[in-house]
């Protein structure tokens, strides 16, 4: 479970009226795709970061295409699931 959806569980488990319980739920649902996109960016910074460094003690510069990119958010996004999707089920 991450600290946003701990959090949100705990604000909203009081009795709320029908249009605080709309507003909340937006507003859970927004707070956990930010919170998903930070995963998403930081694992794909911490890849790009990665091989940036090992390239670099070969004296070599790394250029990331468009293929690369594409790539690197598909495993971030299989980060994503496996270690949070799944547990919160």
């Amino acid at each position: 479970m991450t600290a946003v959806k701990w959090l949100l569980e705990n604000l909203i488990s009081e009795p709320y009226s029908e249009t605080d319980f709309e507003h909340n739920k937006k507003c859970w649902n927004k707070a956990e795709e930010m919170e998903k996109q930070q995963i998403l960016d930081c694992c794909i910074t911490t890849t790009q970061d990665v091989w940036i460094s090992a390239m670099g003690a070969f004296g070599q510069e790394i250029n990331f295409c468009d293929e690369d990119l594409e790539e690197q958010k598909q495993e971030a996004e299989q980060y994503y699931k496996e270690t949070f999707k799944q547990k919160e089920q």
